[in-house]
């Protein structure tokens, strides 16, 4: 007898189309966020249960074919800029992924309240799912309530050491220590570093990227050029304006930890009367656009998120047990050169 194969997962995609609207208002509607009126977002519930989409879908106990993807409402917050289209992103890479692969991918976000009082999603004990995908920057506590569940459960962006568990990152190590090095070959032997490696594991990584770069090039290693802790969740321009008034003198150049602070350095130093890259050179990574509010664009490392999202899916679907073993998969990112760096070899300056 002929399979008949899954039956096709509805996607946000889908939902899009058939309502005629943009995939954001879709994904702010089903995460209850601030950007859609109040008429549109029953009608996308709507839509989504009409067409038996995530949640909505008729379960299949015997099957499990729900990925749950736990996400932290703070880092998907519409207002946030800086961060929303990073995130966003991500979020739409990884239904894809998990779709592509014949599962519903059902995401659940998770509130302040919900995060600091260590409270688990509704979805989490009322439906079947196959696994976890923890995504994005989430309180070590938090973290470590969905460790301790007997549940497969894959890290994707952010982790925790003492977590041991499966992970799928950035190669950020790997990719700062390739940004850093690109200027360095340029002819900049005074870099900088700006973010906050108090933050999270990639901040962290990335740090070590640049440190080890500074080192194995012989270039000595200067922390006053060095802003490497954050009182909150990033850097504010506030910060970085202290940073700046402290400096004795501006390292030719700046590694920053993501491309969010590179363009807030860069229209700082703007401001200044400093012109990018004639006199310093900046550096980020992620890939991430913020607008026009600097005159040059920006060199960085980009992060393949499509392929973490595939990376992630795969590795959960993948798992014959709830593994608690620590392995590790980092995706390398890509350097993209614009015009925010000047090379000093070719200029005649070194």
């Amino acid at each position: 007898m002929k399979s008949l194969g899954r039956k096709k997962k509805v996607s946000m995609q889908d939902i899009a189309n058939r309502l005629e609207i943009s995939k954001n208002a879709v994904s702010l509607a089903l995460m209850n966020k601030k950007g859609v009126s109040d008429e549109m977002r029953s009608l996308v519930l709507q839509t989504a249960r009409d067409m038996g989409y995530g949640p909505y879908a008729s379960i299949d106990t015997t099957e499990n074919t729900n990925i749950l993807v736990l996400v932290p409402e703070r880092i998907m917050s519409y207002q946030d800029n800086d961060h929303f289209q990073f995130y966003h992103d991500m979020i739409w890479g990884l239904e894809k992924s998990i779709r592509k692969k014949g599962f519903n991918a059902v995401i659940a976000p998770i509130d302040r309240e919900m995060e600091t009082g260590l409270k688990l999603p509704g979805l989490f004990t009322d439906i079947s799912y196959r696994g976890v995908i923890l995504f994005g920057i989430i309180d070590k506590a938090y973290a470590r309530l969905i460790w301790e569940k007997d549940i497969k459960l894959v890290m994707l962006d952010s982790y925790y050491r003492d977590l041991s568990c499966p992970v799928v990152t950035s190669a950020n190590m790997e990719g700062a220590y390739e940004v850093v090095s690109f200027l360095i070959a340029a002819g900049h032997q005074r870099i900088g570093f700006i973010g906050p490696t108090n933050m999270t594991t990639s901040h962290e990584e990335r740090w070590f990227g640049y440190w080890k770069a500074m080192q194995n090039h012989g270039l000595e290693f200067q922390s006053e050029n060095c802003l490497t802790s954050s009182e909150g969740y990033d850097y504010t321009a506030k910060e970085i304006v202290q940073f700046l008034d402290g400096l004795q003198e501006l390292p030719t150049a700046f590694f920053c930890g993501n491309d969010r602070i590179a363009f807030i350095l860069a229209g700082l130093l703007e401001e200044r009367g400093i012109i990018i890259p004639e006199r310093v050179s900046i550096a980020g990574y992620d890939d991430t656009e913020y607008g026009d509010k600097i005159s040059t664009t920006m060199t960085t490392m980009r992060v393949e998120k499509e392929d973490m999202c595939d990376a992630a899916a795969s590795m959960l679907l993948m798992l014959t047990d709830n593994c608690r073993e620590s392995i590790r998969y980092s995706v390398p990112p890509t350097l993209v050169i614009r015009s925010s760096v000047k090379d000093l070899t070719e200029a005649g300056l070194v």
